[in-house]
């Protein structure tokens, strides 16, 4: 785990209150910054990957790779709403080394893999969605070749493209499925004029399960969450992700492919709490925020409010 780099210390910071009670702690005054993911325990540990290669080749805007940070910033400030004995780490960053996706991809899955093997949920802070191909590999290699893996995406986007000459932020979710016969793929948010017709074709090749963002009306996601469960349920083992382009783009104009459609918060948040609060659901990454583009720091308060919802969720089951 020598490729993870510690978070200075003046990220975690926030507002203390006059007291010294648990009760009215914020997430800077319970974080515990370690030197090495061995001495993670309990409850979860968070991970940055500060990467944007994948975004680079995939001709995407820049600037994903400042998003963990910027994230932890966000978060520090929120309510710590734990009970004592409820524990959140934080293990550092991996970097990007150049163009050296790949590589920076494998380290972040083994990092993952050490974080489940105590027994901690990852909380994964990307950089660009290639994020998730480092994630997936992680799980992929704590649960073993022969177990059934649900991978759940939030995204406007397939992320199907080929990936013959290299791999990108829009390749790893074919990359995943041509490699891998043991795992399912789940999106929710798919924009109809987002994705050219070879893509959705694709999706059909590769028995892709997804949902329209124009079919998910707030206070109209029954079927959404019925069809979750189940897909959850045929599997040994759930990883979610989110990337935020999905979002319309009135919430979060911080993104690397903002649109004017998209889903509202609300929505993205009961997905969330449905797909982390299941009990096969291992680990959550966020992706594709991007503090350069950002109004306001707005798509990173969100960001940071979507972290929490994770956490609470997994801790919480």
């Amino acid at each position: 785990m020598s490729a993870l780099n510690k978070v200075n210390e003046s990220i975690w910071t926030g507002r203390t209150d006059d007291t010294e009670d648990r009760v009215s702690f914020r997430y800077h005054q319970v974080v515990e910054q370690l030197a090495d993911i061995e001495q993670a325990s309990g409850g979860c540990a968070i991970i940055g990957f500060e990467c944007e290669e994948g975004v680079r080749r995939n001709k995407g805007r820049l600037g994903a790779a400042e998003a963990p940070n910027a994230l932890r910033s966000g978060l520090a400030n929120l309510p710590w709403r734990f009970p004592e004995t409820a524990r959140l780490s934080d293990v550092g960053n991996i970097a990007c080394d150049g163009e050296d996706l790949e590589s920076a991809q494998q380290q972040l899955g083994k990092a993952v893999t050490a974080i489940l093997s105590k027994g901690v949920a990852p909380i994964i802070l990307g950089g660009g969605h290639e994020t998730l191909y480092g994630h997936y590999l992680g799980v992929r290699e704590f649960i073993g070749k022969d177990a059934t893996l649900g991978i759940v995406n939030i995204d406007a986007h397939f992320d199907l493209r080929p990936y013959d000459e290299q791999p990108s932020s829009g390749t790893m979710f074919r990359q995943i499925l041509e490699q891998d016969p043991k795992a399912r793929y789940f999106v929710a948010g798919i924009q109809r004029y987002g994705n050219t017709q070879e893509l959705f074709d694709r999706a059909d090749l590769l028995g892709v399960t997804y949902v329209h963002e124009d079919e998910m009306i707030p206070g109209h996601l029954d079927d959404l969450m019925a069809a979750l469960d189940d897909f959850i349920g045929q599997h040994d083992s759930v990883m979610l992700t989110l990337c935020t382009d999905v979002l319309n783009a009135a919430f979060a104009p911080g993104v690397s492919a903002p649109s004017p459609f998209g889903l509202e918060p609300s929505t993205v948040r009961a997905i969330i709490r449905k797909v982390a609060g299941h009990e096969r659901t291992r680990s959550f990454d966020i992706c594709e925020v991007n503090p350069t583009l950002d109004e306001g720091g707005r798509t990173v308060k969100l960001g940071a409010y979507f972290v929490n919802e994770a956490i609470v969720s997994l801790m919480n089951k």
